[in-house]
């Protein structure tokens, strides 16, 4: 059993796969909150809104609203915000995010930062060509996310990663990464449930940006045997193993000892 004081739970593979509930997923977070226990839903999905995402599992039955949920997109738009605060940027993405990017200058050519979220059809030789072009002529890179795959219904695809992997190589430059695993990115979360790391439970499926990589920032990580998950994933990486495993989210409530 894990005495957290709060609890961050991944989307994508956790709660839902292609936006459909899991088993038990409505439940454990029902209980979650029907327990008092803070909470924020947590996710690299950059092809919709705060709002939308929110709105989609309250249709789905979730018992969540807009503020419970935290977007790479969002935070990336918060560290631009400090750090960048009058960079052009140029956004390559697929989705409608520029509700979430709220004080971003977007551009459509010059960028000081090509941003990347999601990878798509935008994300087409033409596009990543004028991107390299945009490195090498010194604009700085920043990833939303550098996630490799997703699950979909149809099974895994291919997520921006691999085409950063492509465009680091290629440009001889390192992506600023923003969202999971980034310690930036866990810190907002923590500060808005007003939590320390200590004290709090990662809940993902993608055993790198989820669990390892909140367990280097202190945070005790639970992987899910749903989503991206892969047997092997089990035994970690490069000597990192989970804090814990377990079948699905549905388990989550035992593990948190809710009943």
């Amino acid at each position: 059993m894990i005495d957290a004081h709060a609890v961050l739970i991944d989307i994508d593979g956790v709660l839902t796969v292609s936006w459909e509930p899991l088993t038990g997923a409505v439940e454990a977070v029902r209980a979650i909150r029907d327990a008092g226990l803070p909470f924020a839903l947590i996710t690299n999905t950059t092809s919709r809104t705060r709002a939308r995402i929110a709105a989609t599992l309250a249709e789905a039955g979730f018992p969540v609203e807009t503020e419970d949920v935290l977007t790479a997109p969002s935070a990336a738009a918060a560290y631009l915000r400090e750090h960048r605060p009058d960079a052009r940027c140029l956004l390559l993405n697929s989705g409608e995010i520029a509700e979430d990017l709220g004080g971003v200058h977007l551009v459509d050519d010059a960028p000081d930062v090509v941003l990347t979220g999601g990878a798509g059809p935008e994300f087409g030789y033409e596009a990543l060509n004028s991107v390299f072009g945009h490195l090498q002529r010194g604009a700085e890179l920043m990833a939303m996310h550098a996630n490799l795959f997703w699950r979909t219904s149809a099974g895994l695809s291919l997520d921006t990663g691999a085409f950063l992997l492509g465009l680091q190589q290629a440009a001889g430059t390192r992506a600023t990464i923003l969202g999971k695993p980034a310690r930036a990115f866990f810190d907002t979360a923590l500060r808005g449930l007003d939590a320390t790391a200590g004290r709090t439970a990662m809940i993902g499926d993608d055993v790198e940006s989820d669990v390892l990589g909140a367990q280097r920032h202190g945070l005790t990580g639970v992987l899910v045997r749903t989503g991206k998950f892969q047997p092997d994933h089990e035994h970690g990486i490069d000597g990192e193993v989970p804090d814990h495993v377990i079948d699905s989210v549905a388990d989550l409530p035992g593990l948190l000892g809710l009943g």
